[in-house]
């Protein structure tokens, strides 16, 4: 390799120094060795390591000269651009990936096209999966305790108790339990997993029926009074509590709670320092698609105990149609459904009448 004339400033004084550059090949990279211009005598070595090594640039976008940043021992100047880059490559330097990115359009295409990848495939199979294999390690305990403290603030701030009949209850919570039993190891996403499920009738918050970790299972009154009005038969209101106690053995409460942590962790790494704004958007929007996905996988499973248990799943989906007081024909909007928790009403009956949701494995 023919030596690159060049000027270093060495920090010392002001006045550059004339001298020749050798790029000698290294285990770690080139090395650097200053020579005086003429005499040849050698001033400075330096291993690859202690170079502030210029980015390499495109060939449309050269610059006039080189500067190469030598730490305590100044400052390199090599005026033949091309025949710097030419030494860098006979010396065995191989570009850093960021480097490529920067220089060639292809690589940079084809590393955003991965990145993209690796986030999609993080969202769509990498937090669930993590939430998962993270909630298999949650006691039952601490979910029974945190059940019953949330029950307890609810009762406080928004529920009453319920005005139902003692023997309404009764006989609505025998038909729970009968459901129940029904549950056979097919069913259960957690084999180990063993909560005894239980039923709560409480007064306030509308037509509803939610489920709380650990295996609380609350219905209103509304909900039986929705049902009565409309003179639907049990069966529907036994198909809800099927959807409920699907949350309670897939553990969605608590695998909502691990999906968000693992998501907000996965935002920061991947797109780093951005505004709070745009990480919590982001978050918020594949919160609820995991939410959505929490209800499929409950009516996935409200079918197949109602199927096991001999029972119809029509009836549940007339009742989704009256609390929402929507035709069964009806078609939600598209942008409306992506900020909703839930999927659209009028699909998810047709599929419970058909008796197959679309997502069941």
């Amino acid at each position: 390799m023919q030596p690159l004339a060049a000027h270093w400033f060495d920090g010392r004084t002001s006045q550059a120094r004339g001298v020749t550059v050798h790029l000698l090949p290294g285990p770690r990279g080139p090395s650097l060795l200053l020579k005086e211009a003429g005499s040849g005598a050698d001033l400075l070595e330096l291993d690859h390591r202690a170079v502030g090594w210029p980015e390499r640039w495109s060939s449309g976008r050269a610059p006039r000269k080189v500067a190469v940043d030598l730490r305590e021992h100044g400052s390199l100047e090599v005026a033949d651009v091309g025949a710097w880059q030419a030494a860098l490559a006979a010396a065995g330097e191989r570009p850093r990936l960021a480097e490529r990115m920067q220089t060639r359009w292809p690589v940079f295409l084809g590393v955003l096209l991965v990145a993209v990848a690796a986030l999609f495939a993080f969202y769509r199979w990498g937090t669930p999966w993590a939430a998962t294999q993270l909630t298999r390690q949650v006691p039952l305990e601490w979910e029974t305790s945190l059940s019953d403290r949330v029950l307890q603030d609810l009762d406080a701030r928004l529920l009453k108790p319920s005005k139902l009949p003692a023997a309404r209850q009764e006989a609505l919570r025998a038909r729970f339990d009968a459901l129940a039993a029904q549950i056979d190891p097919g069913l259960r996403r957690y084999p180990a997993y063993r909560p005894t499920v239980r039923l709560q009738f409480r007064d306030g918050m509308g037509a509803n029926a939610f489920a709380l970790p650990g295996g609380m299972v609350v219905m209103t009154d509304g909900m039986v009074e929705v049902a009565e009005k409309n003179k639907l038969p049990d069966d529907a209101l036994v198909g809800v509590l099927a959807h409920e106690i699907g949350h309670v053995l897939h553990r969605h409460t608590t695998r909502m709670v691990v999906e968000q942590g693992v998501l907000n962790i996965g935002f920061g790494l991947a797109m780093g320092d951005v505004s709070t704004l745009v990480s919590f958007g982001g978050s918020l929007l594949t919160g609820l698609a995991y939410r959505r996905s929490h209800e499929t996988e409950s009516d996935c499973f409200a079918l197949a105990l109602m199927r096991k248990a001999g029972l119809p799943a029509q009836p549940m989906a007339d009742l989704l149609l009256k609390i929402e007081d929507v035709p069964p024909e009806a078609a939600g909007n598209s942008w409306w459904s992506m900020l909703s928790s839930h999927p659209e009403t009028p699909q998810r009956a047709r599929e419970l009448k058909a008796g197959h949701v679309q997502g069941c494995a």
